[in-house]
């Protein structure tokens, strides 16, 4: 369910993270202080870095308060910003179909989304491997890190995708539709792996997204409305500060991080939580700087907006630096 607005359980963690926040030194000179409406996905890969921050006031000491807004997939908070409801947003691999197509400019990567995408299907239903999923119905979200995901998975097992059939819809609907056996295979995304874990206990993990890394990397990270972009790269760098801050906790005290994270995920059982944070690939911020420098994560962002430019049928070459400021990170990390 979307959530437009701050609700109890935000403010309560926001409170929290300035509680946190004075557990630090204060800065020495007091900082401007910026009111941010973030929008985001609810899970390790996409705001695992978000409740980081806030929970260390990392966000706070640079002076950003956000107002958070909860989506429950890509595409969904990207249309927000597009309707000007959003300053800036946090998702997965759509980054690189909607920056592509226009539709604000990426500023920030969270992370590599090496196993957060996997293929479950159902062999009591007729599948027990790639091949038998030919003519078959597959539920999926499209224009998602899933549906990349789906496609490579596809094709790396001689599976054309025009050989199967997908239905669309947000994974919430997906799951519960391989759940109730109305299709035998679902293509999703951490967690709602663990309802399918959980619900069928014969349901089968075919492969994840592992399986095409690094070749085919798929990168999550943060965009920011074009206007809010234009006029507001200071605060844009000091969400970029405050997020290497986070991010570098996470890097060196993974098992702390993961624990600190359960708060966040009432319904997840701690190992839920540290097999989503073991999905995604991190570097520190000072890797990610090398990263951005020589070009990898353009490249990166680059093959993903190929496929779904081609997807689309757009015939127009996107360039990845067009859309996406590899500058403002290198300026501002040390």
């Amino acid at each position: 369910m979307n959530i437009c607005g701050l609700n109890r359980r935000q403010l309560l963690r926001h409170g929290a993270a300035l509680a946190a926040a004075s557990m630090h030194a204060a800065p020495a000179i007091a900082q401007a202080r910026s009111r941010i409406r973030l929008g985001y996905l609810h899970v390790v890969a996409v705001d695992g870095h978000i409740w980081t921050g806030l929970d260390r006031g990392s966000f706070d000491r640079e002076g950003i308060d956000f107002e958070l807004h909860e989506f429950n997939t890509g595409p969904e908070v990207f249309e927000a910003m597009a309707r000007g409801e959003l300053d800036v947003l946090s998702a997965g691999g759509v980054i690189s179909n909607y920056l592509a197509l226009g539709r604000g400019r990426g500023f920030l990567i969270n992370d590599i989304e090496v196993a957060t995408a996997q293929l479950w299907v159902r062999p009591a239903l007729g599948v027990k491997g790639m091949a038998d999923l030919r003519g078959k119905r597959i539920a999926t979200t499209m224009k998602t890190t899933a549906h990349i995901f789906l496609d490579r998975a596809l094709r790396a097992n001689n599976v054309n995708p025009s050989e199967v059939e997908i239905v669309n819809g947000s994974m919430a609907a997906a799951v519960k539709a391989f759940i109730a056996g109305e299709v035998p295979a679902v293509a999703l995304w951490v967690p709602f792996n663990i309802a399918v874990r959980e619900a069928l206990p014969d349901a089968v993990k075919l492969v994840d997204a592992s399986a095409f890394y690094p070749q085919s990397a798929v990168l999550g990270g943060w965009a920011a409305r074009m206007d809010f972009y234009a006029g507001n790269r200071d605060v844009l760098a000091r969400i970029i500060r405050a997020w290497a801050e986070a991010n570098d906790h996470m890097v060196r005290n993974p098992a702390a991080a993961a624990e600190a994270l359960q708060t966040h995920y009432g319904q997840s059982r701690p190992a839920d939580i540290a097999e989503a944070f073991k999905a995604q690939k991190l570097y520190s911020s000072r890797e990610w700087k090398r990263l951005y420098s020589d070009g990898t994560v353009v490249k990166w962002l680059q093959q993903v907006s190929d496929f779904f430019m081609t997807d689309a049928g757009v015939t127009t070459p996107v360039r990845a630096a067009d859309y996406f400021d590899t500058q403002l990170y290198l300026a501002t990390v040390a």
